[in-house]
């Protein structure tokens, strides 16, 4: 490449936490620049969580998204006409995009009142190991092992 990499930014950490992830999944969940919006959807959704629970809501949080969040991906590769679907490694930055993304995907198509209550829901989802969430991992890795035959043909 003739151009270097961009310099990573530096995301600071959420004021109630002190955790940068919270603060990277907010940035997903915020719509056209509402910042301060998303932050307090989220911290709403943590104190539904914790309530339903019984636990601390920010570690059902972290365990839920480490339940929908895929290891594995298949890419479309052209090899002699035919199109192959190839399972590779996802790099960890982009597995905890892709958890976070379809998290809140699914929070948004669930039907309950508020994004805070839609958003608690999916977290308890995924927490238990079921909802949409979880499930869309699930097809991931199934659709994966199913093409495990090509994994040759990696790049």
């Amino acid at each position: 490449m003739r151009k270097s990499k961009p310099k990573k930014r530096v995301i600071l950490p959420d004021p109630k936490y002190n955790d940068t992830m919270v603060t990277k999944f907010v940035n997903n969940l915020m719509l056209q620049g509402k910042k301060s919006l998303a932050f307090e959807i989220f911290y709403d959704a943590i104190d539904v969580v914790s309530e339903k629970s019984g636990e601390e809501g920010l570690d059902v949080w972290k365990k839920a998204l480490t339940n929908v969040t895929p290891s594995v991906e298949v890419r479309s590769r052209r090899i002699g006409g035919a199109t192959f679907q190839i399972p590779t490694e996802i790099r960890p930055s982009r597995k905890l995009s892709i958890g976070m993304k379809n998290l809140i995907g699914f929070a948004r198509k669930r039907h309950e009142k508020s994004m805070a209550q839609k958003l608690a829901g999916e977290i308890l989802s995924a927490y238990k190991e079921e909802g949409s969430a979880f499930k869309r991992k699930e097809d991931t890795h199934r659709m994966a092992d199913a093409n495990k035959a090509f994994s040759h043909f990696r790049v």
